[in-house]
């Protein structure tokens, strides 16, 4: 393996890539562009429906409303999101309408329960509705708040007039004091989300480049003349191997950058309901998070590097390359499983599982958590992986019907032939004798 030869494979391998529309898109604009639009654009979509379905009138059937409650009932008339009909006088018709989706919701003023009865004009409601119905659950809390504010305020009216003292009829109240700080909520955002999107992006940014350097190459008929150079195959590999990992280890940083530019727009629809202090949310990172966080980078650059290029030299064509990268992919969507685990920290057995652990370590580093023996382990743990791949590389190039592309077939079955010295003959398995080395 000569270094100079993989310096000019490998500067050439980037000069092409550059001038790939199809690489060019998937590992630089859409990482930079297309997902912090695509989330600005999913999370303003989602405040649209919502604001959409709080202008949604629900339909109601008041039955039995008590004359002693009409401001209730005038309340509840008064607002512009409820529809009362009063063309419906009983229950069973009610549900009929209510089971056929043309009600939202059934309102029953019941006598109230046997140890509330003391209490002149006491009641209680009832609200029937279909919960698996986004309409018919919004009317129910819609009556529910309602009704809510309303008992609250005559149970205070009711109490007054009794002589009930205000602090003799509080038993008990809930306090809330939040004690984190603008900086803390936004380095729980940032760990929420960085992590995911840098590995799901690092993964893609590898994907396009692992294809067209395997299966783009045999489908253009132009690995054979690769072969033809007088650099070594190893070289040759070597200089794709470097350039699928730069590039995945590119679109994986450019894809941080973007999202901590942007991530206020993005967030902004998520964060609503904290107010005021929404504004003033800072997104800050520990020093020593930078470079580990290029560390975790690089080590799945090259551990999705090597997995996607083994299984995609195994294609024929680019599009059946896609397909055969596929559990690589699967296997990068990890962290989405761990993302809601915001107050976990990376533990021995998450730092043995590939890829999640570095999202953890990741989102560790963020929070300013550093446990470098876990970190150690996780790093151990990838590169161990990449050099398994390596070596299953590196066992794939000695072998000329696959290096040639006169292997028809999958990584799955290289290995029962090759590895178990199992041929597949007439849809059987049949022992060929012959044992890989």
């Amino acid at each position: 393996m000569d270094w100079s030869d993989i310096w000019v494979l490998y500067r050439h391998e980037l000069r092409s890539a550059f001038r790939d529309r199809t690489i060019v898109m998937n590992g630089i604009l859409v990482p930079v562009f297309m997902y912090p639009i695509m989330l600005w654009v999913m999370f303003t979509g989602i405040v649209f429906v919502m604001g959409q379905m709080e202008r949604e009138s629900s339909r109601l059937v008041i039955l039995d409303p008590p004359s002693a409650h009409s401001a209730l009932i005038d309340t509840l008339e008064a607002q512009t999101n409820l529809e009362i009909r009063e063309d419906v006088v009983n229950a069973d018709s009610s549900m009929v309408l209510l089971r056929a989706g043309e009600l939202d919701a059934l309102v029953e003023f019941l006598p109230p329960a046997a140890e509330a009865s003391d209490l002149d004009d006491n009641f209680q409601v009832l609200i029937r509705y279909d919960r698996a119905v986004g309409r018919s659950n919004q009317a129910s809390n819609r009556v529910e708040s309602a009704v809510a504010a309303y008992r609250s305020e005559w149970l205070t009216q009711q109490a007054s007039a009794l002589g009930i003292a205000e602090i003799d009829r509080e038993q008990f109240r809930i306090v809330e004091d939040n004690v984190s700080t603008d900086e803390q909520i936004g380095t729980l955002l940032m760990g929420f989300m960085i992590p995911m999107f840098l590995v799901l992006m690092i993964a893609l940014g590898c994907l396009m480049p692992a294809i067209d350097s395997t299966a783009g190459e045999r489908e253009r008929s132009t690995w054979e003349t690769l072969m033809t150079v007088s650099a070594s195959r190893l070289s040759v590999v070597t200089a794709k191997y470097f350039y699928v990992a730069t590039l995945g280890i590119l679109a994986g940083v450019l894809n941080v950058l973007a999202m901590f530019a942007s991530i206020g727009a993005i967030i902004g629809p998520l964060i609503m309901d904290l107010g005021e202090s929404a504004n003033a949310i800072q997104f800050s990172l520990p020093l020593l998070a930078l470079p580990v966080m290029i560390v975790a980078a690089i080590a799945l650059a090259l551990f999705f590097a090597a997995a996607m290029m083994i299984l995609a030299a195994f294609a024929r064509t680019f599009k059946d390359g896609q397909a055969m990268v596929g559990p690589v992919m699967m296997l990068a969507m990890a962290p989405i499983f761990l993302g809601q685990q915001t107050d976990q920290t990376l533990t021995p057995v998450v730092a043995a599982i590939p890829v999640a652990n570095a999202a953890m370590m990741i989102r560790d580093a963020i929070n300013g958590v550093f446990l470098w023996p876990l970190i150690a382990e996780t790093l151990a743990v990838l590169l161990a992986m990449v050099t398994v791949c390596l070596l299953i590389a590196r066992a794939l190039l000695k072998t000329e019907d696959f290096l040639l592309g006169s292997f028809d077939g999958s990584f799955w079955r290289f290995a029962k032939e090759r590895v178990l010295g199992r041929k597949q003959v007439d849809g059987n398995m049949a022992d060929t004798g012959v044992r890989g080395n």
